[in-house]
């Protein structure tokens, strides 16, 4: 897998990622908070499979 992502939309999706997760344990305490394991895994990875379908990079090539 060819990394898709900048750094700036991997940072605003770990922020994302683990203000949804947080939801979890505080606040409503709703499950749908599991949902921000999604964005957290494809910052951590880089790759963004939607990023891949539709042809967009968000980082810098060389």
């Amino acid at each position: 897998m060819k990394v898709n992502m900048g750094s700036i939309d991997r940072a605003v999706r770990i922020i994302v990622g683990l203000a949804l997760i947080a939801i979890v344990f505080v606040g409503p305490q709703t499950p749908w908070g599991w949902l921000g394991v999604i964005p957290l895994a494809t910052a951590l990875m880089g790759n963004c499979p939607a990023y891949s379908i539709f042809g967009i990079k968000t980082c810098k090539t060389k």
